[in-house]
């Protein structure tokens, strides 16, 4: 099994990569519901459309008038613009920093590959009041591939996570206001860091290529209700628990140079402590007329648990110690649904998605600020068997700066002090689609 400390990074990573998410922030990914997307997710714990309310509110469930199973993606599209930068390097000695000039490189921002985000959905009421659900789909995730002569490539140049998860779901309705639900989830990750690192060597400075890869696995759950005082209303609660990794993997750094040296690949196991955070969401969905429904959601996530990236080895007692310094978030969005005809929906949305990450430790893996998300969308039923949801949001960052630093020693011949300022700005756009079947 491979280090994590790349998952968790790259995991970071994401902050600069979704479209359409209206999470507190961080790597979370808010893709599991295009129908949802359209209104931007205002009512993702409460307005039950099909199945992806097993993601949603597992007790949405019992609310489904017969089985049906809703598939999907979301591709995202993201551009960031880098301006103002500077860099510098330099040789910690007992008589202070030497400097070793400036990092030479490019800042082209073009680090996010087009990605599609897909998810799976099966609800399957068995009477009334009982209903059973099995959901597949991406909570956490992020992709960053910075051009080979990146300014910054010191602090990072490449993070990759994928997280998939299974989650199995009950709901149980007590009477027309009262449903709850509770899901357990299976989570599968698998990541990859990379990292040009500044080395000192008897024929001079020289970049090593540092890599960290890895996999893991772990166990979580969510729990809903929903709440109709009136048919008219509906209040949702839902609760994602944290997770819990604890991470191994293997950590190898090379370069010509090394080899020149007869070092050759350096090479370490690697362990990385991971909590992925509980998330809260709450949301309301009114009824105003019959075509009518106007809905309001808010997100709260604990990130804290995100302190830092801590990697260490067996030869290596810290691989890598980089601060994150997250603090809690909360997500407010709001959105509407007009039903145009009997056969089609129209949507619109909005959200304002507060970022977790502080001034003083924002990276280049991490480079996002304060959000807001704009978001249309349509459902078409053709038949009463057969739902096609289309959706499309556009999400602009505040403009940020990344001023971060890295201390090295590497190969135990003096450590090096890189920093790397740039200003960012990000927007990014996402196209969904998805499919719903009934039974």
């Amino acid at each position: 099994m491979n280090n994590k400390f790349n998952k968790l990074t790259l995991a970071a990573a994401i902050t600069a990569a979704f479209a359409s998410q209206a999470h507190a922030g961080g790597y979370q990914i808010n893709e599991q519901s295009v129908s949802g997307q359209g209104y931007g997710h205002a009512g993702r714990s409460s307005n039950i459309n099909d199945a992806s309310i097993v993601y949603g509110n597992p007790a949405g469930m019992s609310f489904l008038d017969r089985a049906q199973i809703t598939a999907g993606g979301t591709y995202l599209n993201v551009n960031s613009d880098i301006d103002n930068t500077t860099s510098s390097r330099s040789l910690e000695t007992q008589a202070g920093p030497q400097p070793l000039g400036s990092v030479e490189g490019s800042n082209d921002g073009d680090m996010v590959p087009g990605t599609l985000v897909p998810f799976a959905f099966y609800a399957q009421p068995v009477n009334d009041q009982l209903a059973f659900g099995f959901g597949v789909y991406a909570p956490f995730g992020s992709k960053t591939e910075y051009e080979d002569g990146f300014q910054g490539r010191n602090q990072g140049n490449y993070t990759e996570v994928k997280v998939m998860t299974a989650q199995p779901t009950v709901s149980y309705r007590f009477n027309d206001q009262w449903a709850v639900g509770a899901g357990v989830t299976y989570n599968r990750v698998e990541g990859e860091l990379r990292r040009q690192v500044p080395a000192a060597t008897p024929i001079g400075l020289t970049e090593v290529d540092s890599r960290v890869e890895g996999d893991d696995e772990a166990w979580g759950y969510n729990l809903g209700v929903i709440y109709q005082p009136v048919p008219e209303t509906t209040l949702g609660l839902t609760y994602r628990s944290k997770v819990d990794f604890n991470l191994q993997g293997s950590f190898t750094a090379s370069s010509p140079e090394l080899d020149l040296l007869g070092i050759g690949t350096v090479t370490d196991t690697a362990a990385l402590d991971l909590t992925t955070p509980e998330t809260v969401n709450f949301s309301l969905t009114q009824q105003m007329t019959d075509r009518l429904k106007l809905m309001f959601g808010a997100s709260w996530a604990r990130w804290s648990h995100f302190d830092q990236i801590l990697v260490t080895g067996t030869d290596r007692p810290v691989i890598t110690n980089e601060p994150q310094s997250y603090e809690n978030a909360w997500a407010f969005s709001t959105g509407g649904e007009y039903q145009l005809t009997p056969q089609l929906a129209l949507r619109a949305g909005v959200a304002l998605d507060f970022t977790p990450t502080q001034d003083a430790t924002r990276s280049v893996r991490i480079p996002s600020d304060d959000r807001r998300i704009f978001s249309i969308g349509a459902g078409w039923s053709p038949t009463p068997d057969l739902t096609l949801d289309v959706a499309y949001s556009y999400l602009t960052e505040r403009s940020t700066q990344v001023n971060q630093t890295k201390t090295d020693d590497l190969l135990g011949t003096g450590a090096i002090t890189s920093n790397y300022s740039a200003d960012y700005k990000n927007e990014a756009h996402g196209f969904g689609a998805q499919l719903t079947y009934r039974f």
